[in-house]
């Protein structure tokens, strides 16, 4: 079995694959100054309460958190019995990256661009709605060739909230219309709803600059909030990000 864990600002994803069947899925706050021996801790909890230790065979590991990815360097071969793959510069993706300076690309951005690559038709935008809100575009060749990064759902949230007197936090759900009655509702409209009409007007404008019909997928933490008010998103799919490093630990063992 397989061990795959998406590491992000804010959140860690952490997977299990048998075989082709992703069997089991955590979802764990992200901290930035958790050492090795936390990291070993909290790993060995998690799969033991599905009985999992000893049978890990892999892991791959992709993270935008330098210290987190160097913690888990020293642990994962302690926890699998296998190869690891850490998705960084020098690793086989199967795709060509068409930016100006492909080492500026996250982990994470590459990561999904191989599985929406391998998982849609193309042309195809990965919408990822994390700490930030990223668009990662696969044009009809299967190159990467850039995308968008703009402040997601929860820090524009924390800005508000930071620059205000008298707003308030709220819980980030879609209110039961756009106009708001009362305060929480105005705030959930503009946060929820706006950021749907900034999906729907980025991707109409890389509509204008790319070739062919194409597919526009949301995953991230927020997608099952924000794809259903988006006219633009094709199709959910929450674990894209595990199935990519998959892919890229069979190409890479």
């Amino acid at each position: 079995m397989l061990l795959v864990i998406d590491i992000g600002n804010t959140e860690t994803v952490l997977g299990v694959y048998r075989g082709e069947d992703l069997i089991h899925t955590w979802r764990v706050v992200t901290a930035s100054r958790r050492t090795a021996d936390e990291y070993r801790l909290t790993l060995r909890a998690l799969l033991d309460l599905e009985h999992l230790n000893g049978d890990l065979t892999g892991a791959a590991l992709a993270s935008v958190v330098p210290s987190a990815t160097a913690a888990l360097r020293l642990v994962l071969p302690d926890i699998v019995s296998g190869p690891v793959t850490i998705v960084e510069t020098g690793i086989k993706t199967g795709i060509k990256v068409a930016v100006d300076n492909p080492r500026e690309v996250g982990a994470d951005r590459v990561v999904n661009a191989v599985a929406a690559a391998e998982r849609y038709p193309l042309p195809v935008v990965v919408v990822d709605f994390g700490t930030s809100s990223n668009f990662d575009v696969i044009d009809m060749a299967g190159n990467y060739v850039g995308g968008v990064i703009a402040p997601g759902l929860a820090v524009s949230l924390e800005a508000l909230i930071d620059r205000t007197a008298a707003l308030r936090r709220v819980e980030l759900v879609a209110p039961a219309s756009v106009i708001g009655t009362n305060t929480v509702a105005a705030i959930q409209s503009g946060l929820v709803y706006g950021h749907a009409g900034f999906v729907d007007g980025i991707v109409e404008r890389m509509r204008a600059e790319l070739e062919g019909e194409i597919t526009v997928v949301a995953t991230g933490g927020l997608a099952r909030t924000i794809a259903p008010h988006c006219s633009s998103v094709d199709e959910v799919d929450e674990h894209l990000t595990l199935f990519g490093l998959k892919l890229l630990h069979e190409m890479n063992t």
